[in-house]
C-alpha cells in the first residue's frame, strides 16, 4: 500500500480497503491517464528513520524491525553451522578446558584447540557429548539468558524449533513503547466517535485512531510550505508547497521527484460536529464524511472526478505552519469569512478535524476568466461527460454543481491556460470541436451528492446509497442579491421542484419527506448543466483576434566585396574582350536570377497571406458552429419547453454524439 509522508509506509504492507461491488462489475468509460501519486516514501522518510507497528490479534503493539531479525538469524545460522563440529569435540574434560583457555587468550590458539579435538573424536564417542552440547547450544545464543530459561530448555529437540522459540523470547523481551511519531489519542470515546471515518482510511496509523494535530502535521518536517488556497462552508483548502532547497542535499534524485509529484495535491479540512455540548448542532457530521470518503473512492477511477488519497481524523488547535497559513490568506484575500482557528470560541482545543487528502484538480472556475468559445465548449462537455460516466457507473447525481465545484487545468506541457492563438489545418479538420482549447475539468465536493455504492448481501438485492438530507441544509429559502445569485438559489428549488414533484418550475414548496434525497433523480444533473452553460455563455470576455503577423522583411542588401589587388594589371585585347563579355553576361544572369528571386518572395508571401486568411475564416466558421451547438443546446435543456426525451446527462451527451458535436473518442478514450 502507498501513502503519503503523513501516512508513513510500514515495512509489511497491509490490506487496501475499497469499497466492493457485488454482482457484475460496472464498466469505467474513459481512461484515466496517470494515478494518483499516493506513494512519496517508498521505504519511510528520507530525511529520518522510520519504525511500524502492526497490531496483533491480542491487541498487542509489537515493534518488527527487518534488519534486527536478519542479524540474528544471521548468528543463529552460524551455531547451526558450528553443530557439525561440536559434538565430537569435548570428549576429555581436560582437553575441553586447554581449549577454553586458548580461546580466551588468543584467536590462533582457539584455532589449534579447534582441530585437536576433532582428530581424537574419530576413535572414541560418550553418550554424555550430546547432553553438553545441548546446554552449550543455549549459552552460545548472542541474546541474553536467564539461567532458569537454559534449565528448562529441553534436551532434545531441532535447531529450527529452537530458533523460532529464540525469535519469539527476543520479541517478548525487547517489547518497544507505542510510537510516538503518530501521535494516537488514547481517549476511547472519541476513537469510538470517529470509527465510522478511521474505517474508510487507507493506512494503518491513519486507520489505528484519531490523531494529535500537531503530531500529523510534524510528519513533514520542514519538506514543505503550507499554503490556504480557498474556503467554503463545509471548511477550507490547503496545498503543500515544495521546499527544493531543505530537501535537496538530504535525498535522492528519486525520492525529490516523488516529493514535486506529492505536492501536487490538496488537503481539505473540516469541522466535524461534536457529540456533545458546544458544536454538537454545527459544523459537518461524522456520517456526512464518511458518505463524502465513499464517494470519492467510488468515483476515483472516472475522468472527471477527484483523485482520492487519504483520510485522516485528528484533534486539537491548528498546527504553527497552518495557522500561518490561514493568517497570510486573510491579510492577502477579501473572501475569508471562515472563523479563525485560533479563536477558543469558534473551535474548542478538543475540535476534531476530517482531512480530506486529494490531488490538486487546478483553478476553481469562478476565479477563471474565459475568452473563448473553445474554452467554453471544452468546459461545459467536459462536466457533461463526466456525469454522464458517472450516470452509468453509480446513478450518481451532484446536487451543487456551482461555479466554484468545477476546476480546471491546462494539458500543455507548459500549464498555459490562455485561449490557443492559433490552429492547424489538420487540427481543424480531424476535430469535433471538442478538446481545442487545452482545458480539463474535474467535478469536486460530494457533500451533497447520491450515488449507489454497492450491493448489499441482503436477498432483496438493495443498494447502498450515499446521500444527504438537503431539506436540512437550510438552501432552498435564499433569495440572492443579483442576478448571479438569484440565479443560483433557484436552481436549489429548481432542483428540489424536480425531486418533490416531477416538476422543476412547480413553486409550491410540498412538505418534506423523509427519505426522498436518496432516490435516484438523474434529471438534477441537467438543471445543473443549464445553471453552468449559462454562466459559461454570460461571462464570457470578447475575444482578443490575433493580427495577421507582417509580411517578412527582405533581406539586406550583400555590402560591396574589395577591389582585387591585381586591377591595374593590363593584359592582352584578346583575353580582355574575351572576359569582359563574361563579365556582361554573368551580370545579366545575376540580375535575371535576382528579379526571378524577388517575383519568387512576393508569390510566397501572398500564398502564405491567403493560407492564413483562409485559416482565420475556419476558425471562424469552427466558432459560429460551436456557438450554434450550445445555442441549441440551451433549447434543449429548457426548463418549459424542452426535449422531453432529456432525462439525464447522459441522454444529452448521446445527443451530442449522434449530431457530431462530439466524437466517439472524445468519450470513451
Amino acid at each position: 500500500m502507498l501513502s503519503s509522508p503523513f501516512s508513513p509506509v510500514p515495512a509489511l504492507k497491509a490490506p487496501r480497503r475499497q469499497p466492493t461491488r457485488a454482482g457484475a462489475s460496472k464498466k469505467v468509460y474513459g481512461k484515466r491517464k496517470v494515478d494518483a501519486p499516493r506513494a512519496v516514501f517508498d521505504h519511510g522518510s528520507p530525511i529520518r528513520p522510520t519504525t511500524r507497528t502492526t497490531k496483533t490479534k491480542a491487541g498487542d503493539e509489537v515493534k518488527a524491525v527487518d534488519e534486527l531479525l536478519d542479524d540474528v538469524q544471521e548468528k543463529l545460522a552460524r551455531v547451526k553451522i558450528e553443530e557439525q563440529s561440536e559434538p565430537e569435540k569435548k570428549e576429555d574434560p581436560e582437553k575441553e578446558k586447554e581449549e577454553q583457555k586458548g580461546k580466551e587468550s588468543t584467536a590462533e590458539d582457539g584455532q589449534r584447540g579447534d582441530e585437536r579435538p576433532i582428530e581424537q573424536a574419530t576413535s572414541t564417542k560418550t553418550p554424555k557429548a550430546e547432553t553438553k552440547y545441548d546446554v552449550m547450544k543455549e549459552v552460545r545464543i548472542h541474546a541474553p539468558v536467564e539461567p532458569a530459561t537454559v534449565a528448562k530448555q529441553p534436551e532434545e529437540g531441532s535447531t529450527s524449533k529452537t530458533v523460532e522459540s529464540e525469535r519469539k523470547r527476543v520479541r517478548k523481551q525487547k517489547k518497544p513503547a507505542p510510537r510516538l511519531s503518530s501521535g494516537c489519542i488514547q481517549d476511547p470515546k472519541t476513537n469510538a466517535y470517529a470509527r465510522p471515518i478511521l474505517d474508510e482510511s487507507m493506512s494503518p496509523v491513519a486507520f489505528e485512531g484519531v490523531q494529535k494535530f500537531g503530531s500529523w502535521a510534524a510528519r513533514a518536517g520542514n519538506m514543505f510550505e503550507v499554503v490556504k488556497i480557498a474556503e467554503g462552508s463545509y471548511g477550507e483548502v490547503y496545498k503543500l508547497r515544495l521546499r527544493e532547497e531543505a530537501c535537496r542535499g538530504e535525498m535522492s534524485k528519486s525520492k525529490l521527484a516523488k516529493l514535486r509529484a506529492y505536492g501536487d495535491g490538496v488537503f481539505k479540512i473540516v469541522p466535524l460536529r461534536a457529540q456533545s455540548g458546544p458544536g454538537s448542532k454545527k459544523f459537518t457530521s461524522v456520517d456526512e464524511i464518511v458518505a463524502e470518503v465513499k464517494l470519492l473512492k467510488l468515483l476515483d477511477p472516472i475522468p472527471g472526478f477527484a483523485r482520492f488519497r487519504e483520510i485522516h481524523v485528528v484533534q486539537g488547535r491548528f498546527p504553527e505552519s497552518f495557522q500561518a497559513a490561514w493568517n497570510k490568506y486573510k491579510q492577502t484575500k477579501d473572501d475569508c469569512l471562515n472563523p479563525n482557528p485560533a479563536n477558543k470560541r469558534a473551535y474548542p482545543d478538543s475540535q476534531l478535524w476530517a482531512i480530506l487528502e486529494m490531488d490538486d484538480a487546478g483553478c476553481e472556475l469562478e476565479k477563471f476568466s474565459w475568452s473563448s468559445i473553445f474554452q467554453v465548449y471544452d468546459i461545459f462537455w467536459g462536466v457533461a461527460m463526466a456525469l454522464a460516466r458517472a450516470e452509468e457507473y453509480a446513478m450518481f447525481e451532484h446536487r451543487d454543481l456551482h461555479l466554484g465545484n468545477i476546476c480546471l487545468r491546462s494539458t500543455r506541457p507548459d500549464g498555459c491556460m490562455d485561449p490557443p492563438t492559433s490552429l492547424s489545418a489538420k487540427d481543424l479538420e480531424s476535430s469535433s470541436g471538442f478538446g481545442l482549447s487545452s482545458l480539463e475539468t474535474t467535478i469536486i465536493d460530494y457533500s451533497l451528492s447520491r450515488a449507489e455504492l454497492r450491493l448489499s448481501d441482503n436477498p432483496d438485492g438493495k443498494a447502498e446509497i450515499a446521500s444527504s438530507d438537503l431539506d436540512k441544509k437550510q438552501i432552498f429559502d435564499a433569495i440572492g442579491r443579483d442576478e448571479d445569485e438569484i440565479l443560483l438559489r433557484n436552481t436549489y428549488r429548481y432542483m428540489r421542484g424536480q425531486v418533490y414533484k416531477g416538476n422543476p418550475l412547480d413553486e409550491e414548496k410540498a412538505p418534506d419527506i423523509p427519505g426522498i434525497w436518496a432516490e435516484y433523480t438523474p434529471k438534477t444533473n441537467l438543471i445543473w448543466l443549464l445553471f453552468l452553460l449559462k454562466n459559461l455563455l454570460k461571462h464570457k470576455k470578447p475575444e482578443q483576434h490575433q493580427p495577421s503577423p507582417p509580411p517578412p522583411p527582405p533581406p539586406p542588401r550583400e555590402p560591396l566585396t574589395p577591389r582585387h589587388a591585381n586591377r591595374n594589371i593590363k593584359k592582352s585585347s584578346t583575353t580582355s574582350s574575351s572576359k569582359s563579355d563574361l563579365k556582361k553576361k554573368k551580370t545579366i544572369n545575376v540580375a535575371v536570377d535576382a528579379t526571378d528571386a524577388e517575383e519568387n518572395k512576393e508569390n510566397s508571401h501572398d500564398q502564405s497571406q491567403q493560407q492564413q486568411q483562409q485559416q482565420q475564416e475556419q476558425i471562424a466558421a469552427l466558432q459560429k458552429t460551436l456557438s450554434d451547438r450550445l445555442s441549441k443546446v440551451l433549447e434543449l435543456l429548457d426548463l418549459k419547453d424542452g426535449h422531453e426525451d432529456m432525462c439525464c446527462a447522459a441522454d444529452l451527451v448521446a445527443y451530442a454524439i449522434d449530431s457530431q458535436w462530439l466524437a466517439e473518442k472524445d468519450f470513451f478514450t
